[in-house]
Formats: structure tokens, sequence, C-alpha cells
């Protein structure tokens, strides 16, 4: 009779929780499904610790940029409805479908890297291009269930991810001294650069800012009160993404270079660090984590367009009305077209699940960070909840950063999409 207890009060605890703080790793778990796990692999094995500053500074610019459109949530409007106060609905369509292409990329590498891990499970009998076909309509069907079961998948994904790569980072060797310098600034040459802003573009989430200042109502958020919970909420998760990233990059810094690897060569590339801890079983928990991790992913990125594009036409969509749907199915299933992509532009599965992000990274991050940016500066919109000086102070890093990144790192992206990869 106790132990039926003890598990109900436990089972209770952790329903609390979910209801507390799900909405941040859904948030978390989007991006890291986006690339986090192979651009944070990809910063380690080609630089080194050297970026570990970028992970921590992409961490808190998305805590910050996720506060800013919280509030803009909880005291003015969702993001994409003060863009079509400001542009008229013709500009704020426009925006939205501009934007909208960054979530299609990522869609077409995410499918992908669903489809590589089917056919690295299967040992070649399957190929990655028609599972990543598959995989699209399956995303389709899961991102029209409930909300809550979606946001439940996502956190314990994102809680085993996390769980995984710490435990393979205590015995890997890492040089505590190096992974100290790491935490400091510098930029080595223009790839570090780009893969910097790949970190910041799939850390500081874009589509997520649009979704919380919408989501926030979902969570009972509505007031100056609920500010101190909307930041624990984004706190917890974003130290678990914080922590997630930096466990992968040490991994892949420590491990690779000593197998030999210079690069990110194929799919599975980032799991032989695994596999040298833990043995051979390690790669295919690998590989079946990044492929859930991937699908996981499509659901709140594919959802984006879907919201903002109906607001900027003047509408308001709910999750069960037939717009969103139409948009929702019609956006993810451009899915279908990611082996041909491949093929035309000549990418590697992990060459798009990296670049992909990238795109984001360099082209809508700038444009919703000064959007959302000017959100919360509008007197019209947040009455007297506008930034104050200090939150302008930090805020305005998220622009800044974000423009700077892009502007450096476009030439680079450019020559790798066109160039065959990484």
């Amino acid at each position: 009779m106790a132990t039926e207890h003890a598990t109900g009060s436990w089972l209770e605890g952790v329903s609390a929780a979910i209801k507390e703080y799900g909405l941040a790793f859904v948030m978390v778990a989007s991006y890291f499904g986006s690339g986090s796990v192979f651009i944070a692999s990809q910063a380690g094995v080609a630089h080194g610790y050297s970026l570990l500053w970028a992970v921590v500074g992409a961490a808190l610019l998305g805590f910050m940029a996720q506060d800013m459109s919280a509030r803009l949530g909880i005291h003015g409007t969702s993001l994409m409805v003060f863009i079509r106060k400001k542009f008229g609905r013709a500009g704020a369509t426009a925006i939205a479908l501009f934007l909208s292409i960054g979530c299609v990329a990522w869609t077409l590498g995410l499918v992908a890297a669903v489809g590589a891990g089917v056919e690295f499970l299967t040992g070649g009998a399957i190929a990655w291009q028609p599972v990543a076909v598959v995989t699209t309509f399956v995303a389709i069907g899961v991102g029209l269930l409930n909300y809550d079961l979606v946001e439940n998948f996502m956190i314990a994904m994102m809680l085993a991810l996390m769980a995984m790569f710490l435990i393979v980072m205590l015995p890997s060797g890492a040089d505590p001294t190096a992974v100290a310098t790491g935490f400091v600034p510098s930029v080595e040459s223009a790839a570090a650069l780009t893969v910097a802003a790949g970190l910041l573009g799939t850390t500081a989430l874009w589509p997520n800012f649009f979704l919380e200042s919408i989501l926030v109502e979902k969570k009972g958020w509505t007031d100056e009160s609920d500010l101190s919970t909307m930041r624990k909420d984004l706190a917890v998760g974003y130290t678990v993404g914080g922590i997630t990233t930096i466990a992968i990059l040490i991994v892949a810094a420590a491990i690779l270079p000593a197998l030999g690897f210079t690069e990110l060569e194929s799919f599975i590339t980032p799991g032989q660090a695994l596999v040298s801890v833990f043995g051979t079983w390690a790669m295919v928990l690998f590989v079946a984590g990044a492929a859930a991790a991937a699908f996981n992913s499509i659901i709140p990125i594919m959802w984006t367009p879907a919201y903002i594009i109906p607001q900027a036409m003047g509408h308001e969509p709910t999750k069960e009305g037939r717009l969103f749907k139409l948009i929702f199915i019609g956006g993810t299933g451009f899915g279908v077209l990611s082996p041909l992509v491949a093929s035309v532009l000549n990418l590697e599965v992990v060459d798009m699940v990296i670049l992909f992000p990238t795109y984001n990274g360099i082209f809508a991050l700038p444009l919703a960070a000064a959007l959302l940016f000017w959100a919360v500066n509008d007197s019209e919109t947040m009455g007297e909840y506008t930034n104050s000086f200090a939150f302008n102070a930090i805020n305005a890093t998220l622009v800044l950063l974000s423009g700077i990144l892009a502007v450096f790192a476009v030439q680079d992206f450019i020559d790798m999409l066109f160039g065959g990869g990484l």
C-alpha cells in the first residue's frame, strides 16, 4: 500500500514538473533535432575546444530571446501579430513566407537524418532516400496529434540525450586546461565563424521566438505574476540544452581526432566517440537517438509556418483549425524533396543536417531577432512593460552578434552549400 502511494506521489510529481517546465523542453528539444548534435560535433572535431564559448553564448542568447518572446506574449501580443500591425498584411505575409523557407530547409535535413539512421540500423538494406519520404508523412501525422503528447515525448528525448553524452564525457580524457581555455572567446578562421553561426542559429532558434509568444497563453502565463515561473521554465530548459551541447563538443574534441577524424565524414561519425568508450552497441544507441531527435524537431519547427502565415494574413489559427492543418501538411510535405535536393547540390546527409540550420542562423535569425527586439521596445504594444535600459543592453547583443556572424559567415556558407558540402 505504501509502495502504491509512493508511486502515485512520484507520478504526480513528474506530471506537475512536466506541466510547469514542458514548454521550455519543447523549445530546447526542437533545436537539438535541428543539427545541434552534429554542429557541436563538427565544432569539436574541427576546432577542438575553442568554440565552447560560442555554446555558452548561444544558450544565453537563446534564453534572452525566449524571455523577450514570452514577455511579448504575456504583456502584448504574438510576434507575427505585431509584425502585421507594423508592416500590414502584405508585408507581414512576405516576411512569414521568407522565414518559412528556413523551416522547410530544416525539414529537408531532418527527414534525411531520420533516413540515414534507419539506413545504418538496417545495415544498408534500406536506403535513406525512401525512408526520408516515409518520415515526411509520419511527421505530418504526429504533428497533428494532441500538444501534450508531443511535449511529453520531447522531454523524454532531451533528458536521455543529455544523460548519454554526460556519461561519455567523464571518461573521455579531455584536458581540463584546454577545456577551460575554450570558454574564452576567440575565432581562429572563417570556417570557425561559420560553425559559430551554426551554433547560434540552432540554439537561439528563431521559430521559438514566434512559438513562445503564442504558446505562453496555453501554459496559463498571462500577467506579471507569471514571469518568474516562465523564467524558471526557460532556465531549466536552456541549462539542460547548454550542458548537453557542451558535453557533445567536449566528447568530439577529446575522442574523434585521436581516432583519426578531422571532420564529420558521415552521419555516424559522432557515434564513433561513444563506441570508443562503450563498445559497438553504443553506435546503435547513438544513431537511433539522433534519428529520433531529428524526427522530434520537425514538429515544432513546422508548426511555426502553420501559425505565422495565417497570423500574417489576419487570421488567428489554432492547432485544430483547417488553415493550420493545411499549411502544416503542405509545408512539411516538402520533406519528400530531400533526396532530390541532396542529389542536385551533391550533399551528404551530414552536410544537410549542418548547413540548413546554418542557413537559418545567417539569413533568418538576424531578421527575427531584430523584429523581436523592436516588438519588446514598442510602447504601443507593450505599454509600461517595454524593455528597460538593462534589458536592451543585454538583448541587443543577440541582434548585433547574429548580424555580425551572418556577414562574416555567408560567403563560406555559400561555398560549402554549392561546393559539395563540408
